[in-house]
């Protein structure tokens, strides 16, 4: 009778099972709102860190989510996401893994958020799309034009739903904005105004370090498919941040995958981009075919005065679009500011959801579940994300050799220049090669 087995098999026979029935949460039960096992998606989360933190938890928060899995090279953070939604659930079932490739093998998991640093974003997108899951990926979603579209062939041929983080496209400030642009509220439109970051590069490896054993850090997988370098604790502690091997197009891509794509839609671009990119000290000045600008101008102090260009009290990551009859322009802060007087009408009627409340997340997921049952596409899907993505590295590229450059949207290659056409991809290492 000391056998575990043994014994649960005499408590069984005997009935005395059904006198101490397991304690199971109503939220597995599909009680206190949550959707029936039946109907539930089941998560898979692949890296934790300060973004993937936002990002869970207007997830965990949808009724018909269920996170079985979560993931990261790192033994800290991937203990902190497993606690995440053990306390959120209210038991210990989520499983925690080391390496991405064992989640993607579980059939309990069908769809995947990926929060890793960029240098992870397109690969892990692209074997999840070929292990039968469906994507939300943080942005920038490729370290370059090449993996950008090849992660958009690969969506399209295995018949995936893949969500790019561009939430902003799921805010309503921005919604507004954009449809006042689209359907002539602003007249004939002349030019959309993207902010970004000042681009920069950082080529120079930080001091090497001792490599912390592999259960507490794998190194090797953390860079995965980028050149290899010496271990230095600030490249997982956030310092990879504008290293050329591991950012995405000189830092332009930080705000630029969001307000480039704003741009775009907001230009009816989506299904294109622009033909030519012109740089300058204080901006890139892209032009579409249909003759409107497509203005990147670039933010010092992303996080503090932004005038003149800019109206500071928006908030971040500001959008203007301007027409011949008028302009809006809008940010995180969840308003607006338009002209002429006669647009302000409709801005009463917005509601009001502030970057960082957590709300614009919630939407942007919603949209993305509410597709994986419907299987349509959804509001930054990856065609959305390959022309908005190549037109950011198009312009990026402009600026890191500072001449003019003709580019073709259809082919995402850069025309006119066989050196600046070679930075449309990358070498990885052969091991991670898709």
């Amino acid at each position: 009778m000391t056998n575990p087995t043994n014994r649960r098999s005499f408590l069984t026979a005997a009935g005395v099972a059904a006198a101490f029935p397991t304690i199971v949460p109503a939220r597995a039960l599909g009680r206190e709102g949550a959707a029936a096992p039946s109907e539930r998606i089941g998560l898979g989360v692949i890296g934790y860190g300060p973004r993937c933190a936002y990002d869970l938890g207007p997830m965990l928060d949808q009724p018909d989510v269920r996170c079985v899995a979560v993931c990261d090279v790192q033994a800290k953070r991937r203990d902190a996401a497993k606690k995440r939604v053990d306390d959120h659930d209210g038991d210990s079932a989520c499983v925690a893994l080391h390496d991405f490739r064992e989640l993607l093998d579980r059939k309990d998991v069908d769809a995947v958020l990926i929060a890793t640093g960029d240098r992870w974003h397109a690969h892990a997108s692209i074997l999840a799309a070929r292990a039968g899951k469906d994507v939300y990926s943080e942005k920038p979603c490729g370290l370059t034009i090449d993996l950008c579209r090849k992660l958009a062939d690969v969506v399209k041929e295995t018949g995936r739903v893949f969500q790019a983080g561009t939430q902003r496209r799921s805010v309503p400030n921005f919604q507004y904005a954009v449809n006042l642009a689209r359907t002539g509220g602003l007249g004939k439109l002349k030019a959309v105004y993207a902010s970004v970051y000042t681009p920069s590069i950082v080529s120079q490896w930080l001091p090497t370090q001792p490599t912390p054993p592999k259960d507490e850090i794998d190194w090797d997988l953390w860079l995965g498919p980028v050149s290899w370098r010496p271990y230095n604790e600030g490249y997982v502690q956030g310092n990879w941040r504008g290293q050329y091997d591991f950012d995405s197009g000189a830092r332009l891509l930080d705000w630029g995958a969001h307000t480039v794509d704003l741009c775009q839609w907001a230009a009816d671009a989506d299904a294109s981009g622009p033909i030519s990119f012109e740089p300058s000290e204080t901006r890139i000045v892209g032009k579409y075919a249909s003759g409107v600008e497509l203005v990147i101008d670039f933010i010092k102090d992303p996080f503090g005065d932004r005038s003149p260009n800019w109206i500071t009290a928006l908030g971040t990551c500001p959008v203007r679009f301007v027409g011949e009859d008028g302009w809006i322009e809008t940010g995180d802060n969840g308003s607006a500011e338009v002209q002429p007087e006669g647009l302000k009408a409709g801005l009463k009627d917005l509601p009001t959801v502030a970057h960082n409340s957590g709300l614009d997340v919630g939407a942007h997921a919603r949209n993305w579940l509410d597709c994986i049952k419907s299987r349509e596409k959804p509001a930054a899907n990856a065609e959305v994300m390959r022309n908005s993505h190549s037109a950011c590295h198009a312009a990026a590229a402009s600026w890191i050799l500072g001449r003019k450059l003709d580019f073709d949207p259809a082919t995402g290659t850069i025309t006119n220049d066989e050196e600046a056409d070679g930075l449309r991809s990358r070498p990885f290492r052969a091991k991670w090669n898709v």
